[in-house]
Order: C-alpha cells, then structure tokens, then sequence
C-alpha cells in the first residue's frame, strides 16, 4: 500500500500541530483575562479594529483545524495499526 507519508514523520506532523493549537489556546485564554482588565470603552475600541476582526477569523479557521485533527488522528492511529509494534506511539 503506498503511503503519502510514514509513520515517524505524521507523529512528527501531529506533535508540531497540536502545540500550535495549545499555543493558540493559551493566547486565546490570555485575551480573555485581558479583555476583562480593560473598561467597557476601551473594550469597545478594540472589538472595532480590523485587528480584532482577524483575531476573530483566526478563531473560526482554528476550529476548522480541530475537526481536521481529529481526522488527523484517526489516520494515524491507522497507519499506526499498519506499523510493526515497536513503532507504537
């Protein structure tokens, strides 16, 4: 069976995504807080900058990314099945 990519490297492909995903989620958690400190008119100035708005967009494509990764997984608990058992996870 050919295979677009081998087991090392999709294990390597999984660990970078999801610190990246972790690293947003953290930011994503730091805003919150941020926000809370902030006054309800300085609160409003930032939800009207474009800023705000691509934070917003970056949001929606990261749940995308989550579904994608759950799809991710389970292609590589397969490959994974395929591999000799010293190349468990």
């Amino acid at each position: 069976m050919d295979k677009d990519i081998d087991l090392p490297n999709a294990k390597l492909a999984y660990t970078i995504i999801q610190s990246l995903l972790e690293a947003n989620e953290a930011l994503s958690d730091l805003l919150v807080v941020a926000a809370h400190a902030l006054d309800e008119d300085v609160t409003k100035a930032l939800t009207m900058t474009n800023e705000w708005q691509k934070y917003l967009e970056s949001k929606r494509n990261i749940e995308n990314t989550k579904l994608q990764v759950e799809k991710f997984t389970e292609n590589l608990k397969k490959l994974e099945a395929g591999s000799s058992p010293a190349d468990s996870l």
